[in-house]
C-alpha cells in the first residue's frame, strides 16, 4: 500500500510543515520523558502545571484542525467559541489523568497532521480567522502550530531549552515578537541585537541613548518571549557614528546591572 503524502507541492510550505512536524515530535519526546507524577509539577508558565501545558497543546491542535476544515469546506468553524471557552477547556483538560492527557496530545496531533496532509493545494490560500481575530490564509496555521509546539516543549521544564529550537524557527519567532512590539509602540528606546550568525537587529534605531539588548539568537528569543534573561546583556547605548541607512549607530556606554523585562508579546 502506497503511503499518502501532502497534496501541496509548494516547497516552502512543505518545509514549513516539516518544521511543525519536527516540533510536534520534539514535544512528544519531552512529554514521554515525564512520569505520570511529573504532570503535577510546575511548568515555566506562571500558574500553569505541566498538565495545563499538555492540555493546551492538545486542544490547540484540535482548534487549528477546525481552521483547516474551514479552509477545505468553506464552512466557518472558529478555533474557539470565545476566549472564555478556550480558557475553560484548558482548565478542564488539566484535571484529566496523565494517560488521558497523553492520548489527547497524541490523537489531536495525528488529526491535525491528516487535515494538513489532505488539504487540496489551492485551499491553502483560503482565508480563515485566528483566535485573535486576524484573517489569514490557511497556510498561516502551520506557523501557528510550529511556534506552539517548540515553545511549549521548553515550557514543560523537562530539560528542553531555546537552543533546541531550529534557527529558522527562532529567527521568525523573534521577528514576530518584535513586530508585535513595534505595532503597539512598546519598543520605544529599546534596541535588540543578536550576536553571532545570523546577526539581526530590531527595535528603536531613532533613540540617541537606547537600551541595547544583546546575546545569541536563542537567548535573545527566550528573553523576548518572556522566558528569562540567561545569556542576555543589557547596556545603555550612546549614539556614535552613522549606519549605512543614515541612523545613529549605538555604542556601549554602560552595562546595566539588571536586564529589563521584555515588553508584552501576546
Amino acid at each position: 500500500m502506497v503511503a499518502r503524502s501532502d497534496l501541496t507541492r509548494d516547497p516552502q510550505l512543505l518545509e514549513a510543515l516539516l518544521q511543525a512536524r519536527r516540533g510536534s515530535a520534539f514535544f512528544a519526546r519531552k512529554l514521554n520523558e515525564l512520569t505520570d507524577a511529573d504532570f503535577d509539577g510546575a511548568s515555566l508558565l506562571p500558574g500553569w502545571t505541566r498538565r495545563h501545558v499538555t492540555a493546551h497543546i492538545g486542544y490547540n491542535a484540535r482548534a487549528i484542525a477546525r481552521l483547516i476544515e474551514w479552509a477545505a469546506t468553506g464552512v466557518e468553524t472558529p478555533m474557539y467559541p470565545s476566549p472564555e471557552a478556550r480558557d475553560h477547556e484548558i482548565e478542564f483538560g488539566a484535571t484529566l489523568s496523565p494517560i488521558a492527557l497523553r492520548n489527547l496530545f497524541g490523537h489531536s496531533a495525528v488529526h491535525l497532521n491528516v487535515e494538513w496532509r489532505d488539504l487540496p493545494a489551492d485551499a491553502w490560500q483560503h482565508k480563515v480567522k485566528t483566535a485573535q481575530g486576524r484573517t489569514v490564509p490557511a497556510e498561516e496555521t502551520v506557523w501557528m502550530r510550529t511556534r506552539e509546539v517548540w515553545i511549549h516543549a521548553v515550557d514543560l521544564d523537562n530539560g528542553a531549552t531555546f537552543a533546541d529550537i531550529p534557527e529558522p524557527v527562532l529567527a521568525r519567532l523573534l521577528t514576530d515578537i518584535t513586530a508585535a512590539w513595534h505595532t503597539r509602540g512598546t519598543d520605544t528606546g529599546l534596541l535588540i541585537k543578536t550576536t553571532g550568525q545570523p546577526a539581526m537587529t530590531f527595535g528603536d534605531t531613532s533613540t540617541e541613548t537606547p537600551v541595547i539588548i544583546t546575546g545569541p539568537l536563542a537567548a535573545i528569543t527566550r528573553w523576548a518571549a518572556g522566558r528569562g534573561t540567561n545569556g542576555v546583556r543589557a547596556e545603555r547605548g550612546a549614539a556614535a557614528g552613522v549606519t549605512a541607512a543614515g541612523a545613529a549607530a549605538p555604542t556601549s556606554d554602560a552595562v546595566l546591572t539588571e536586564v529589563p523585562a521584555a515588553p508584552k508579546w501576546i
